[in-house]
């Protein structure tokens, strides 16, 4: 829904994305399939901020344009936390490690992105109610720069199963964000 201008998540699954349905007005994951590819797609330039073989960063612009930086896992701490003289252990008592990072310099929010993608039940069932508690860590991370947070789950359909229901309003209530095998650019506020 967008209610003047303003991306609203509803509490009802994001239903309409994946295969011939994919538009461009989303940025569209596979399990194989990386933040940086979805944005290549959609004709962001990346550019390297660090050659580390563990953590490579890129910043994410359009044209010249700066928009941010994609950071994913480690990352995230090597190329744009401690260069903005955040040390980790002054706010967390260990990394956390996002599947993928996008910050937008423009907005300076944050964007957390879980990638889940199942095909049976599993432990992950019970880790998907932790998403407040990470968000509030993330959210440790950024506040001294000045940054909001955005915890996002990208989901497979697997999870559109209904014994995931409770799960998924759970998710909602807690002001995180799900979707299913995409992400629209509104929510990474790219449009």
């Amino acid at each position: 829904l967008f209610t003047k201008g303003v991306f609203i998540m509803t509490r009802i699954p994001n239903t309409h994305g994946g295969g011939a349905k994919t538009n461009m007005n989303g940025l569209r994951f596979e399990q194989t399939t990386s933040l940086n590819d979805a944005l290549q797609y959609h004709n962001f330039i990346l550019k390297p901020i660090s050659s580390n073989r563990k953590s490579i960063g890129y910043e994410v612009c359009r044209g010249e344009t700066l928009i941010g930086y994609s950071v994913p896992k480690h990352a995230l701490y090597s190329c744009f936390l401690a260069p903005h003289g955040i040390n980790y252990r002054q706010y967390n008592s260990k990394q956390w490690l996002p599947d993928e990072c996008f910050i937008n310099e423009i907005t300076k929010t944050a964007f957390i992105i879980e990638k889940k993608f199942q095909s049976e039940s599993g432990s992950v069932d019970e880790k998907l109610p932790g998403c407040h508690f990470k968000k509030q860590e993330y959210e440790k991370l950024f506040s001294p720069l000045g940054y909001s947070v955005v915890f996002i789950y990208v989901f497979n359909d697997w999870f559109q199963h209904s014994m995931y229901r409770d799960t998924l309003q759970y998710i909602a209530n807690m002001e995180c964000y799900y979707f299913f095998n995409e992400i629209p650019l509104d929510i990474l506020q790219l449009k």
